[in-house]
């Protein structure tokens, strides 16, 4: 099953580093400098709505049945078709080769820059003025962007699938704070 991600808002697909002098918060990014969302974080977030999905339509073993479609911790292995696997969520084939072609394979910060930008962040004190020391930089995930991951599964499982995938609304790095509202549908072939 083939997955799209539409960016609703700016995201951050964070990569756990950042640039010294830089960027505080850097996102993950291919060879070429294309973002992208690991598939195994994804699987997190969807694990997460699936346990709600499931407690809200009175599944009578939750706990039995997330373990079923989703396996445990560190087990994604692909041959596996007895549950749930996500690749990663990438940019289009055919818009990397687009773009790829317009700006050329060994400009990955041209690429990065085509897909992303820098935002700054401060913290608040209790007076409402600015928090010393607390200036951050952090990069964005362009909203706009379509991002596809394919999705193995059983068949038998494909609808529930569908369900929970209807109930992402935010994924990445500081969601809480309006980062990376996302509209996920399931592609036809």
């Amino acid at each position: 099953m083939k997955i799209k991600m539409e960016l609703l808002s700016d995201a951050i697909f964070g990569n756990g580093m950042s640039v010294p002098g830089g960027e505080d918060i850097s996102v993950l990014r291919d060879m070429y400098g294309f973002p992208y969302y690991k598939g195994s974080t994804f699987k997190g977030v969807f694990r997460e709505e699936l346990c709600r999905y499931l407690e809200w339509t009175k599944n009578e073993n939750p706990k039995k049945e997330v373990d079923r479609l989703m396996g445990f911790g560190g087990d994604d292995n692909v041959l596996n078709t007895d549950k749930i696997v996500f690749s990663d969520f990438c940019i289009s084939d055919k818009v990397k080769d687009i773009v790829l072609a317009e700006i050329g394979e060994n400009q990955s910060d041209q690429v990065l820059d085509a897909c992303t930008h820098l935002r700054t962040f401060t913290s608040i004190s209790e007076d409402g003025s600015v928090k010393e020391g607390s200036l951050r930089i952090g990069r964005c995930v362009d909203k706009g962007l379509y991002f596809y991951s394919e999705l193995n599964c059983q068949e038998k499982d494909v609808k529930v699938i569908e369900e929970v995938l209807k109930l992402i609304k935010w994924i990445g790095t500081m969601r809480n704070r309006g980062f990376g509202k996302v509209k996920i549908t399931v592609v036809e072939e």
